[in-house]
């Protein structure tokens, strides 16, 4: 890639290069920078439109912000998430077990706790500290 940035740049190296190249293999490469250039310009004019699409957007929307007699940074104070309601859903526990005097409370998710994993071991069920 960099040969062709090279010989973009110097006439003389790109005259140089394609005297090495037969008639045949000159149309075809030129040929071939003819495609690619059709094709950049078409991607250039819709990055244009797409671009003057946007402006014509956030005009529109400045214009409607101003008749509501809001200010830009009013708008951005008043759509912006709160905090915290981003965050997912407590879950309630499933599980109850009392130790001790300790209550321990489990959703049933995740890794399970020690004192549950210990209880489970001694041969006791989850439906017996399941909260109904």
């Amino acid at each position: 890639m960099s040969l062709l940035v090279e010989l973009a740049g110097n006439k003389a190296k790109a005259r140089a290069a394609g005297k090495e190249l037969s008639v045949a293999q000159l149309e075809n490469l030129i040929a071939g920078f003819t495609n690619a250039l059709e094709k950049a310009k078409e991607e250039e004019a819709a990055r244009e439109a797409e671009q003057a699409l946007k402006s014509a957007r956030a005009e529109e929307i400045a214009n409607l912000i101003a008749k509501s007699g809001l200010t830009m940074e009013e708008v951005a104070l008043l759509t912006t998430p709160k905090a915290g309601a981003t965050k997912g859903k407590t879950v309630e526990p499933k599980y109850r077990l009392v130790v001790d005097g300790q209550t321990h409370e489990w959703t049933g998710r995740g890794r399970t706790p020690k004192v549950f994993q210990e209880y489970f071991d001694a041969g006791n069920s989850r439906e017996s500290v399941e909260i109904k």
